[in-house]
């Protein structure tokens, strides 16, 4: 298991423990008792049962249907908190023993005479990015009459708000490439930003899309979006969007979430 695994344990043991009793606090909102169901033909009977009373389960008819979706969600819901009772002991039970060491830690943590005398099983994440970063690409030729705007790390862009993205990666040590050519199906497209998470080292894709309201952007670029998802690039798993258009601007904000919840 790598760290973004235990991050993910993390998070979903959060969520449970919060779902937890928020169900509860709706069971005990809903009618007492169950729903039976008998199937005569294409007929379905509601009967209700009273676990505490033993008492022959109740006819219920047609009117009395507010109060059959109740009973029926009551029994979906007391399902859900089960599992969800149990999945949480389960994780919290799996947490407690995760260890703080990974493997790949191992060696980051040898003093610089013994990272001297060993080769590493698993290339070390400053490295990895390193050489990640280092490996050469030959990026989308940007016109002369396209105005300049410049990233803090000294790269040109196409646009302020692409500018803006650049140096929010740039500022929360996200390592990324500018229009690194990827070959799509039989296609080669220029993704805005090749990203690289660190924490599985895998390359994720953000693309800005910047004018929302004008067809003819909206024309060339649909085609692209579709590609990168019929060819296995899984819109909030490989590829991330972000959006503006002449009235309502690049949200930063956004930007700031998907790099503390996507891009580490």
């Amino acid at each position: 298991m790598n760290r973004i695994n235990r991050d993910t344990l993390v998070t979903r043991y959060e969520l449970l423990s919060s779902l937890i009793p928020k169900l509860e606090k709706k069971l005990n909102s809903l009618p007492s008792g169950s729903l039976k169901i008998c199937k005569r033909g294409k007929t379905e009977r509601y009967y209700l049962a009273d676990s505490i009373s033993f008492e022959k389960p109740k006819n219920l008819n047609r009117k009395e249907y507010k109060l059959i979706e109740d009973l029926a969600q009551k029994s979906y819901l007391k399902k859900v908190l089960k599992a969800s009772i149990r999945e949480a002991e389960v994780l919290k039970n799996t947490l407690d023993k995760y260890p703080t060491t990974l493997a790949e830690d191992v060696y980051d943590h040898l003093s610089d005479e013994r990272k001297k005398l060993v080769n590493p099983i698993v290339t070390p994440i400053e490295q990895f990015v390193k050489e990640w970063q280092e490996r050469p690409y030959v990026p989308k030729k940007i016109s002369e009459d396209v105005p300049i705007f410049e990233t803090l790390r000294g790269e040109r862009v196409r646009s302020k708000s692409e500018q803006i993205i650049a140096d929010r990666l740039y500022i929360a040590g996200i390592p990324y490439k500018y229009e690194c050519p990827l070959k799509v199906g039989n296609k080669v497209y220029h993704p805005d930003f090749t990203i690289l998470r660190r924490s599985d080292r895998k390359e994720i894709y953000l693309e800005h899309c910047g004018k929302l309201d004008d067809p003819k952007y909206t024309k060339d670029n649909l085609p692209r979006i579709n590609d990168y998802i019929l060819n296995g690039l899984g819109l909030g798993d490989k590829l991330f969007l972000s959006f503006e258009s002449s009235t309502v601007p690049l949200d930063v904000r956004v930007i700031d979430k998907m790099i503390e919840e996507y891009f580490r």
